[in-house]
């Protein structure tokens, strides 16, 4: 199935719907380094990134009209700046919105599909109006905002549409779900919101793939059966302590293990195999470096090295929370290297990214888990090829009975 990839970035999002089938017709990016690292993977021979043809420059300046109907799933994480947490929270007053470049994508191409991700600070209260017009405008992509027209104004023409009848022209079944990307195999406490969307003519009954992994089957593997700390050979001394009674901890795994699900993964558990990076470049593994400087203080101290990381954040050294340090049951601290952090968001070892440390770190922190993306994009092909399969059989029917 054919795909076109938004705001590609360093090219997570992406991997992860090339290992569910898709193939990329266009890899959009503006920033240089992000397409660098394409580029020179694909350079490198890296096999999933071979035939990207990479568009370094604005989403809005593509043609996208030479793909209208020819494309099955448009996919891409719009800039995240104007809803973070840690930023402006500006919304659609931010020049870096780029929900309105995305929906005026999806109108051109017609897509059978689309998976857009950002942060949940887009689901904050303060922004429920405007989440609510982007919605809206992914489920009436045809219904453009008017020259002059306020966000709210056009959010209002939108709601009108909504509880009309009649004919909407192209419109889509769009629903949103908040995640946490520990939930679904990835060693990172990365929460997110999905959007996706099926054309109306598509018969998709879907939803949001079943989460796999648990902080409670995480805490009964450390803390009741003790199988984690065995299958690492880490001895008693050197695990961190336990503040929770035996007691309250059988509690907490009785109450919100489902007996299914698997641990949590954490830093130590991506780290397995990779030696600790030195100043010298490694000949085996790519962007190993060791990163010096790391320190921690109040409110910056680092991911714990048994539990999923915090969420990486896109820069380097002093971001809020020393996310990019990994801390030791010790008290002590080190960066991440750029591989580690890579690992972190599940890209694989033969990956590389491209820039200085921090700038390769800000193009990790931007990046959409592999892992997860490939979850998310293997369930969205699934349903597709059901839908086409039933296109199919009702057409073949339909041919019978005439």
């Amino acid at each position: 199935m054919r795909s076109v990839e938004l705001f590609g970035g360093a090219g997570g999002l992406a991997l992860g719907t090339e290992m569910a089938g898709f193939r990329p017709q266009v890899f959009v990016e503006w920033d240089k380094w992000a397409c660098d690292t394409v580029r020179e993977n694909k350079s490198a021979g890296y096999p999933l990134v071979a035939d990207w043809p990479v568009f370094e420059g604005d989403v809005r300046k593509f043609d996208w009209a030479s793909l209208e109907d020819k494309v099955d799933l448009v996919s891409g994480g719009p800039p995240c700046q104007p809803f973070s947490m840690g930023g402006r929270a500006k919304a659609s007053d931010d020049r870096r919105d780029m929900f309105p470049a995305a929906a005026e994508v999806i109108r051109a191409v017609k897509p059978r599909a689309f998976i857009l991700e950002n942060v949940r600070g887009l689901t904050r209260a303060s922004f429920a109006n405007y989440f609510q017009l982007v919605m809206l405008r992914l489920q009436f992509p045809e219904i453009v905002s008017r020259e002059g027209e306020s966000w709210f104004d056009h959010l209002q023409r939108l709601q009108a549409e909504a509880t009309s009848t009649g004919d909407h022209g192209l419109t889509y079944n769009v629903s949103s779900t908040l995640v946490n990307a520990a939930d679904y195999g990835v060693p990172q406490k990365r929460h997110r919101v999905f959007m996706v969307g099926f054309r109306s003519d598509v018969d998709a009954e879907w939803c949001f793939p079943s989460s796999t992994h648990s902080s409670a089957a995480l805490t009964k593997s450390q803390w009741v059966t003790g199988d984690y700390w065995d299958m690492h050979r880490v001895a008693k001394k050197a695990r961190p302590s336990q503040t929770r009674s035996e007691l309250e901890v059988r509690r907490i795994v009785d109450e919100n293990w489902d007996g299914v699900s698997k641990p949590w993964r954490t830093v130590r558990d991506a780290l397995v195999g990779l030696p600790t990076p030195t100043t010298r470049s490694s000949t085996t593994y790519l962007n190993h470096i060791a990163q010096p400087g790391a320190r921690a203080y109040p409110g910056h101290t680092g991911s714990p090295i048994d539990e999923p990381a915090k969420t990486l954040k896109a820069g380097g050294h002093g971001v809020p929370g020393g996310e990019n340090m990994i801390r030791y049951p010790d008290g002590s601290v080190r960066y991440f290297s750029i591989r580690e952090s890579a690992r972190l968001q599940t890209f694989p070892d033969r990956y590389e990214l491209h820039g200085s440390w921090s700038e390769a770190m800000r193009q990790i922190g931007n990046a959409v888990p592999v892992l997860l993306a490939q979850r998310v994009a293997a369930s969205v092909a699934e349903h597709l090829a059901l839908a086409a399969v039933r296109d199919r059989s009702s057409a073949t029917e339909h041919r019978v009975s005439a």
